[in-house]
């Protein structure tokens, strides 16, 4: 069910500002550099204080993930864009970042998709979809479950700004498999 009643301007700019914190922080705790990818899960209802599906709104998806991209993008990092349960949790990301993965045949729309997923279609440059990805890092906004499409070894991260509007925000990045037994040695670097 899309949301008809319009977010204000300033509680706009409130969520966009939280977004760019919490991108901000999930760079510099994951130690993300150029060229790697995150994942965004996002309920646009949660954040309105709504439950997960139930008041999508484009405004409030707009918003956070402008300020999400205008970070990510700055540092160099892809985003993937996870979409809702009716699009089987498709990821949305920019053709560039796609290389080795299967590009599937669908577009999000609010209420197949998510108004986030919606937002990001229509602002990446040349978006595609895709049924599996594996990112470096990753965000939850609302407890979409992200975890499918992170790296096999997810390590939790806590953020200082744990809330974007209503919803709670979970972040990890990923480390390599450690392999071998106690006489294996291991990199501190990677």
């Amino acid at each position: 069910m899309e949301n008809t009643a319009s977010p204000s301007a300033d509680l706009l700019l409130e969520l966009a500002f939280s977004a760019r914190n919490v991108a901000l922080e999930l760079c510099a705790s994951a130690n993300l550099k150029t060229g790697q990818a995150v994942v965004v899960g996002c309920s646009t209802s949660e954040i309105a204080g709504h439950s997960l599906g139930t008041n999508s709104s484009i405004d409030i998806g707009n918003a956070v993930f402008s300020a999400l991209l205008s970070v990510f993008s700055e540092k160099g990092v892809y985003m993937a864009v996870q979409c809702c349960e009716h699009l089987n949790r498709a990821i949305i990301t920019q053709r560039e970042a796609a290389m080795g993965y299967e590009i599937v045949n669908v577009v999000p729309v609010p209420n197949a998709g998510g108004a986030f997923a919606t937002a990001a279609f229509a602002s990446l440059p040349n978006p595609v979809a895709l049924e599996s990805f594996a990112a470096d890092a990753g965000l939850d906004i609302g407890m979409t479950l992200i975890g499918m499409h992170l790296k096999k070894v997810a390590v939790p991260l806590r953020l200082e700004t744990t809330h974007i509007g209503k919803a709670l925000v979970i972040a990890a990045k990923t480390r390599p498999k450690l392999i071998g037994g106690s006489r294996a040695q291991y990199l501190d670097n990677i």
